[in-house]
């Protein structure tokens, strides 16, 4: 059964209604609301009350629907890698799951680390959109880095090269083997 169409449609459709149905048990929209308009909070735009229930129950369904998404095709990552790719089954159980979400969840805080470290030593940041005043182009950044005096962030960076480095020549090395 595991690898028809029929076990993935099932499958994706328990991860979407499971989804849902966490949602509507963890999430009070009236209960948020009513707490809102007793400690003085509003929504911009949307009136107090059930106005206000109403617009976090809108929101709230468009943000579990991306949710749901997302945790079905993590979901089903691995087994589409082993069956359509021929990937090793091991391999593919990596790229899946638990093992993504934590690197997902490792990487955006370590991101925000940088950033706030960045932005403590008067830099503009790398998570900000667009340009801003100060901001440079990546090689001008990249110059800026070379020329400065702070040890510590260089080495960061070197660490993170070193690391990327390893893993490419253990990919390649692996990838060579088999």
């Amino acid at each position: 059964m595991q690898g028809s169409g029929l076990y993935y449609t099932v499958y994706g459709l328990l991860i979407l209604g499971f989804s849902y149905f966490w949602v509507s048990i963890m999430f009070k929209p009236l209960q948020v609301a009513d707490e809102l308009k007793k400690n003085g909070g509003y929504i911009p735009g949307v009136r107090p009350g059930d106005g206000t229930a109403q617009f976090l129950d809108f929101v709230m369904t468009r943000l579990t629907l991306a949710g749901a998404i997302f945790l079905t095709v993590i979901a089903l990552f691995p087994d589409l890698l082993y069956f359509l790719y021929k990937i090793p089954y091991k391999v593919a159980l990596f790229f899946g799951g638990t093992g993504t979400l934590i690197t997902v969840g490792v990487l955006l805080d370590t991101m925000k680390q940088l950033e706030t470290y960045l932005l403590q030593r008067n830099y503009d940041g790398f998570l900000a959109k667009g340009k801003m005043k100060g901001r440079f182009t990546f090689m001008s950044q990249i110059q800026r880095l070379a020329d400065t005096e702070d040890k510590s962030l260089r080495l960061l960076w070197m660490s993170v090269l070193v690391l990327f480095v390893i893993g490419l020549l253990a990919w390649i090395l692996n990838a060579t083997l088999l």
